[in-house]
């Protein structure tokens, strides 16, 4: 596990996940947000961002974390491992609320509101993103690990046990 991407709904606690895999594994961390976003909420153009997603794709060790479905495929080429985050919509609904008024690493900006729009997004992400994405995996799974988590104790528990594995690996009796 080398390059990894982590994808899933709005909510859904990719950034979490790929942090804690982070700190587990001390790949370099790549959150999709960061690199879109301006600290002003404008964002860079297509080409920008393209040129720095290349620049670090092209890099031999990755944790990548977002969506952007536009560049999914071009990850999807370069990774060996994707983390998708499939939990239900509620689940998700929660988490992004619950991060309003927080700052975060993932974000160049604090939210200080639950957008209506983006709320309307994350609820239209199952009928209009996911099936892409499952699409776009099939697709990859011969050269990719594809590891689907439906809630966040699964995550939590795979993380766990990926941990005492290496643990016992390093430390053989």
């Amino acid at each position: 596990m080398e390059r990894v991407i982590v994808i899933g709904c709005p909510g859904a606690g990719k950034s979490t996940f790929a942090r804690a895999l982070h700190q587990a594994t001390d790949l370099p961390l790549f959150y999709l947000d960061q690199i879109w976003h301006r600290p002003d909420k404008s964002t860079l153009s297509e080409e920008e961002f393209d040129a720095i997603l290349t620049d670090v794709v092209s890099q031999p060790r990755w944790i990548i974390d977002g969506n952007y479905l536009r560049t999914m495929e071009m990850r999807l080429k370069r990774c060996d491992t994707v983390f998708l985050l499939d939990y239900p919509l509620e689940l998700c609904l929660e988490g992004a609320a619950a991060r309003i008024g927080a700052a975060r690493e993932d974000m160049p900006w604090v939210e200080t509101e639950f957008d209506p729009e983006f709320r309307q997004w994350i609820e239209d992400f199952p009928r209009d993103q996911l099936p892409r994405v499952y699409e776009l995996l099939d697709s990859f799974r011969q050269q990719a690990d594809c590891i689907v988590f439906r809630s966040r104790q699964q995550a939590d528990d795979w993380l766990r046990e990926w941990k005492k594995k290496r643990e016992n690996e390093n430390n053989p009796a």
